[in-house]
């Protein structure tokens, strides 16, 4: 069954049966609704390898991320994925483990000719990007910033956020602050360290200490207790995701013996699902990504409907932070 046949037992012409199966296409409600009920009950299933034929657009949005076990990437992935679908892309994941698996699992994915890449969560090389964008394939990096500074990016303007942070366990009568630090090159932890320690700084108190985790995963969270026994033990800690900070809690109450909040106050940041369970109840600073979905696939259709990419001027979003989420690792110390 073609696209002539169905629209010959239509008695409509080809292309606009055509743009029926295109979701942005201009074309009635109706003879929408008719085309597609009609192709369902024929069997009729638009072919993508020969509309990429035609329009030299394959629908495919690559979709590359290597830090599955932070929970934040799997929830973003999943409704990333259902936006995208809802306006006729489709994503093909690739999730090289390590850096030395990124190039040839970018090679693989160009080989699929995407429309463009989102890259979530990795440690994208520079010449990565290039080879994308020389095979015609911009890239969108989502909550993270490409090394060089180039490309399109958008994120959560993550140094405010960590200036809330900041604020928040200092206006609650915390004095002694440290920040957990992971994956030191990531411009996500950057960020946020930074507008930590600059805002406690800015306030009157001394330089957070700093404990370095070494990669956003609740394993690295974990460990960082040793660091807090090599001196005195903070009051306050903002940490640079959820899923460090819930690691980070139950390393020192495990190993130090210290209660939180009672001892410490803990801040984490995303607000990941499992940030609210009964058994976690984690005061973090909530990340505006529904708004950073939408927003990247706004790009990625503007992106996609174009055949010259160099004519967008590579642009970073940042959007402000979500509110504080105060839940039951911090307490305010102020009012006691």
């Amino acid at each position: 069954m073609t696209v002539k046949d169905l629209a010959r037992d239509l008695g409509m012409s080809v292309s606009t049966v055509s743009r029926a199966f295109y979701p942005d296409a201009v074309i009635a409600s109706e003879t929408r609704r008719t085309v597609l009920k009609r192709a369902e009950e024929i069997g009729y299933r638009a072919n993508p390898f020969a509309k990429s034929l035609v329009t030299k657009k394959t629908q495919i949005v690559g979709m590359v991320v290597s830090d599955l076990a932070n929970p934040y990437y799997p929830e973003v992935m999943t409704n990333l994925t259902g936006l995208l679908q809802g306006h006729g892309m489709n994503t093909m994941l690739v999730a090289p483990g390590r850096p030395e698996e990124i190039d040839p699992a970018v090679d693989l994915l160009l080989t699929y000719q995407p429309d463009l890449v989102i890259i979530l969560a990795t440690n994208f090389k520079s010449s990565a990007r290039e080879k994308c964008e020389a095979a015609g394939a911009p890239c969108i990096f989502f909550n993270r910033l490409s090394a060089d500074g180039l490309g399109f990016g958008v994120t959560c303007d993550n140094i405010e956020g960590g200036r809330k942070a900041a604020d928040f366990l200092i206006d609650s009568g915390h004095t002694k602050l440290a920040y957990v630090s992971a994956f030191p090159g990531a411009s996500t932890n950057v960020e946020r360290g930074k507008g930590f320690c600059d805002r406690a700084v800015e306030r009157g108190l001394s330089p957070p200490r700093i404990f370095e985790a070494g990669t956003f995963s609740y394993t690295d969270g974990y460990k960082a207790w040793r660091q807090v026994s090599e001196g005195e033990a903070p009051d306050g800690v903002f940490c640079a995701n959820d899923i460090v900070a819930i690691g980070f809690i139950e390393g020192i109450q495990e190993n130090l013996g210290l209660k939180v909040p009672d001892d410490v106050s803990v801040v984490g940041y995303d607000d990941i699902a499992m940030a609210g369970w009964p058994s976690h109840r984690l005061t973090t600073v909530a990340q505006p990504t529904r708004e950073m979905m939408e927003t990247t696939v706004e790009l990625a259709r503007e992106l996609a409907g174009h055949h010259n990419h160099s004519d967008h001027e590579p642009r970073i979003v940042r959007i402000p932070p979500g509110p504080m989420v105060e839940r039951q690792t911090t307490m305010r110390r102020s009012k006691q």
